[in-house]
C-alpha cells in the first residue's frame, strides 16, 4: 500500500508491506529526503521529527537555506544524492553537461501512483502475476539549472514484503548531457549501527558469506568484469549486530542485473548509512541527446524484523514467483546427466549413446550434450562462433542423436556458448570485428577466447538464425547458456566514439535482447544459466533461466559452502547442482556417493560422471537419488529453506525444507569432520508448527513421533555417529 499526505507543505510518502514501512518525504526546498525503513508504522505517522538539524561546520548550506547553517546537502538524509552541489558523499546521479560543467542538483517536481508493478524496457524486472500484484509510485525531479528530468520508481509487493527501486533520467532540453553515474537507489539511514554481508568468492568457490560492522570507512563490492562475477555478487545484506537467523532487523538489497555493479554502505559524520547499489560507473559514460532517457536496473530490497531466514525466505518466494518465467517457473525439471566431466571433448556417438543407455536404466530423465558438438571444436583453441553441427564427430546429425536418445525414454538438452568467438573460426575470419577488441591493440584472451560484440543487432541477428536452426532441426527441450571469460578490451567498431562509454551496459542489454528472442521463439524451451559455473548467477538471469549452473566446483563439501552463501537470496530451485566422479575433478577430494547425491539434492538435480565408472552398488544408488529426489521435489523446489547450522559450526552442516502447508519437511546434516572416540550429531530442527504431532523417519526406517516443538527445542540426536563427509537425510510428517 502507498500512502501520500500533504503536512506543512510537504509531501509524506509511505511505503507499507505487511512487516515493514518505509518513508520519505519532499521538504519545502523540494528536496526527497529519506525518513524510516523497517518494522511496520501506522499509516498517519509522520516521522519527520527523526531529522536532527545542525552546523556540523565545513557542511555548506545551499541558497535556498539563506542563513540557516544548519540546512546542509551534505548531512541531510537523503533519496537522491547529486553531484557538485554540496553533498560531499557519493553520489548517485553525476552529470557533464554541454559546458563542460558538473553538477546534479534534483528537486522535488511531482507524483503519481500506479496500480501496477512497472516494467522496465529491455531488462529484467519482478512483474505481476494472478496471484501477486504490485504497486508503483513515481516520483519526478527535475534538475536544478538544466531540462534534465529523473525518475524515480518505487514498486510495492504488499503481501510478500518487498519493495524495489529504479531510476529514469530523461533529457528534456535541446542540449546533450552525459550520464557519468546513475545508479538505481541511495539511501541514507539514521540511527542504525549495522553490519554487512556479502559474498565474495572466485571462479570455482563462489559466494562465500563475509560480514563486517560498518564504520566511516566504506565498504564496497562490485565488478567491473562485463558480468555480474564470481568474485562478488550482486546483493547484499544490512543487520543488527547480534542479527542471526531467528532474530534482528536485516535489510536485504539485491540487483536484478548481470553486469558490472557497484553496492556500497558507509558511515557518514552524523553516523548516518548511506546505502547505494546500481550500474558501476567505472567506463560508464552515457551520452543522452534530446528527448533520450536511460533507465537503470531494479534493485530488490526486502526487510525482516526476525532475522535472516525469513529474510531469505522472502527473497525465495519473490523471485521464484515473480522473477522466473517460463513452462519450468514450477513444472517439474528433469534430472539430467551432463557429458562434461565424462568426457569432456573426447566423445563421439558411441560414447554418448552408452551414457544415455546407462543413464536411461538408472531413471535419469534427460542427457545434455555439452561443449565440443560443433565446428572444428576439439579443444578450448577453435571453433566458437561456428555454430553448425561436427556430424563426422557425431556419426550422424543432431537430430539422429537427439532421437536415439530419445527412443531410450530420455530427453534431449545442449550447450551453446554463443557470447564467445575464437579466433579460430570461420565466423572470426569473415567477421573480425564483431568480435570485441581496441583497435591496434591485441585484444586479451579468457579460456583463449574472444567476445561477441552483443552491442550489435547484426551479431545478435545471426546468432539468433544459427541457434533457432539448431534447436528447430533436433528435439531439444534444454538449453544449457555459458560464458567462459571476463569482459574487457570495450570498444565496438559499430559505435560511435563518443558512446564508447555505453557498451559495457549495451553489453548486457544485447543479452537479454537475445535471450527474450530466443525464448519468444521457443517458449517451452529450459534454459540454464551458466557463466564458468556461477560467475552470472543474479537475479537478472533468473528472468530468463529459471535455474543456472552453481559453480563449476562439484566436490560436495564444497558445495556446502557454495550452497549456503548462495541461499541467502536465490531459491533452491535455482541451483544447478550435480552428483559428480571421485576423486572429484576440482579437488582430488573422495566423498561418499550418498553424500554426494544428498547435497546435489538441495537444488535441480543432476549427475556429471561416467555411469560406466561406477560400481553396481553406486547404480543403485542413483536409482533410490533419482526416486528421493521426485518424492521431495514440491519441498525443495517450493517450500522454505532454512539454514539451521553456521559455516564455522565445526562438525557438521545441516539444512531443512519445510512445505509451506507444514505437514512435510526434509532434513540433511553433512558430517565435515571427524575425531576419535566421536560424540553423536546433534541439530535443531526450524520451520515445524510447534502443536502439531510429526514422524520422524531416517533412512533406516527408523521412526519416533513427537511435536513440532520437541524437535524444534530439544532438537534430534542421530543415534550413531557419523563418520567424515557422511550425510544423512530425515524426513518428518504430521500425522
Amino acid at each position: 500500500m502507498i500512502s501520500v499526505k500533504t503536512i506543512d507543505n510537504e509531501l509524506v510518502f509511505t511505503l507499507f508491506t505487511n512487516s515493514s514501512s518505509y518513508q520519505m518525504k519532499a521538504d519545502k526546498y523540494g528536496v526527497l529526503l529519506h525518513l524510516y525503513y523497517g518494522r511496520p508504522i501506522i499509516n498517519g505517522d509522520n516521522l519527520s521529527d527523526l531529522i536532527f538539524l545542525s552546523d556540523m561546520g565545513f557542511s555548506g548550506n545551499p541558497p535556498c537555506a539563506g542563513k540557516d547553517r544548519t540546512y546542509s546537502l551534505d548531512t541531510l538524509p537523503q533519496e537522491v544524492s547529486g553531484f557538485g552541489i554540496g553533498d560531499y558523499r557519493d553520489s548517485m546521479v553525476s552529470l557533464l553537461h554541454d559546458d563542460g560543467s558538473r553538477a546534479a542538483e534534483f528537486r522535488y517536481d511531482s507524483f503519481e501512483i500506479v496500480d501496477s508493478s512497472y516494467k522496465i524496457d529491455g531488462m529484467p524486472a519482478l512483474y505481476d502475476t494472478s496471484v501477486t500484484k504490485g504497486e508503483t509510485l513515481i516520483i519526478t525531479m527535475r534538475e536544478a539549472a538544466s531540462d534534465i528530468v529523473l525518475k524515480l520508481y518505487y514498486g510495492v509487493y504488499e503481501k510478500e514484503n518487498v519493495i524495489t527501486r529504479a531510476a529514469k533520467i530523461i533529457n528534456k532540453g535541446t542540449r546533450r548531457v552525459f550520464v557519468e553515474k546513475l545508479l538505481s537507489m541511495n539511501m541514507d539511514m539514521m540511527f542504525f549501527d549495522p553490519d554487512i554481508i556479502y559474498f565474495t568468492g572466485r571462479h570455482a568457490f563462489e559466494r562465500a558469506p563475509e560480514r563486517v560492522p560498518i564504520k566511516h570507512a566504506k565498504v564496497e563490492i562490485g565488478s567491473v568484469r562485463g558480468t555480474s562475477s564470481h568474485q562478488y555478487n550482486p546483493a547484499f545484506i544490512l543487520c543488527d549486530h547480534d542479527a542471526n537467523e531467528e532474530q534482528g532487523n536485516c535489510y536485504g538489497f539485491c540487483l536484478a542485473y548481470s553486469g558490472n555493479f557497484v553496492g556500497a554502505a558507509q558511515k557518514d559524520q552524523k553516523n548516518q548509512v548511506r546505502v547505494q547499489m546500481g550500474i558501476h560507473p567505472e567506463g560508464f559514460h552515457y551520452l543522452l541527446e534530446q528527448d533520450e532517457e536511460l533507465m537503470t536496473p531494479q534493485v530488490i530490497m526486502s526487510f525482516s524484523g526476525s532475522g535472516l531466514s525469513t529474510l531469505s525466505q522472502q527473497y525465495h518466494d519473490i523471485l521464484r514467483e515473480n522473477m522466473c518465467r517460463g513452462k519450468y517457473k514450477h513444472e517439474k525439471r528433469p534430472v539430467l546427466i551432463n557429458n562434461w566431466e565424462a568426457t569432456y571433448f573426447d566423445f563421439d556417438r558411441e560414447k554418448l549413446h552408452d551414457i544415455a543407455q546407462q543413464a536411461s536404466e538408472l531413471g535419469i530423465e534427460m542427457l545434455v550434450l555439452d561443449d565440443g558438438w560443433f565446428g572444428k571444436r576439439d579443444d578450448d583453441f577453435s571453433g566458437l562462433g561456428d555454430w553448425f553441427v561436427n556430424e563426422k564427430k557425431l556419426g550422424g546429425s543432431l537430430k539422429e542423436v537427439g532421437e536415439r536418445v530419445n527412443a531410450m525414454g530420455m530427453k534431449f538438452g545442449l550447450w551453446f556458448e554463443p557470447e564467445m568467438i575464437s579466433e579460430d573460426s570461420d565466423l572470426y575470419r569473415e567477421h573480425p570485428e564483431w568480435a570485441v577488441a581496441i583497435p591496434n591493440r591485441e585484444p586479451n584472451r579468457g579460456r583463449y577466447q574472444l567476445t561477441l560484440d552483443m552491442s550489435r543487432a547484426d551479431v545478435r541477428d545471426y546468432l539468433l538464425e544459427e541457434m533457432t536452426d539448431i534447436l528447430n532441426n533436433a528435439p531439444i527441450i534444454y538449453v544449457k547458456w555459458d560464458l567462459n571469460r571476463s569482459i574487457c578490451d570495450m570498444y565496438s567498431y559499430a559505435s560511435a566514439q563518443e558512446r564508447s562509454g555505453e557498451l559495457y551496459h549495451k553489453y548486457v542489454l544485447g543479452v537479454y535482447d537475445l535471450l527474450e528472442r530466443l525464448l519468444e521463439r521457443f517458449p517451452d524451451l529450459l534454459l540454464e544459466g551458466c557463466s564458468g559455473g556461477g560467475g552470472r548467477f543474479d537475479a537478472g538471469m533468473l528472468y530468463y533461466s529459471p535455474q543456472i549452473w552453481c559453480s563449476d566446483n562439484t566436490d560436495a563439501i564444497n558445495r556446502l559452502s557454495i550452497q549456503y552463501g548462495t541461499s541467502f537470496f536465490y531459491p533452491i530451485s535455482s541451483f544447478g547442482s550435480h552428483v559428480s566422479a571421485c576423486p572429484n575433478h576440482q579437488t582430488g577430494r573422495s566423498v561418499p556417493f550418498q553424500t554426494r547425491g544428498d547435497v546435489a539434492m538441495s537444488g535441480s538435480f543432476g549427475y556429471e560422471l561416467d555411469l560406466g565408472k561406477i560400481s553396481e552398488e553406486e547404480k543403485e544408488q542413483v536409482k533410490e537419488q533419482v526416486a528421493q529426489f521426485h518424492k521431495l521435489y514440491d519441498l525443495t523446489h517450493e517450500g522454505d529453506y532454512y539454514r539451521l547450522t553456521p559455516l564455522e559450526n565445526g562438525d557438521c552442516m545441516a539444512w531443512a525444507f519445510v512445505a509451506k502447508d507444514k505437514k512435510r519437511a526434509a532434513l540433511t546434516i553433512v558430517k565435515t569432520q571427524s575425531e576419535g572416540n566421536p560424540l553423536p550429531t546433534h541439530v535443531y530442527m526450524k520451520g515445524l508448527l510447534r502443536n502439531r504431532q510429526y514422524r520422524c523417519t531416517l533412512k533406516n526406517d527408523m521412526s519416533v513421533i513427537k511435536t513440532g516443538a520437541a524437535f524444534i527445542n530439544a532438537g534430534i540426536t542421530i543415534p550413531w555417529s557419523m563418520m567424515q563427509y557422511e550425510s544423512i537425510m530425515v524426513l518428518f510428517e504430521e500425522i
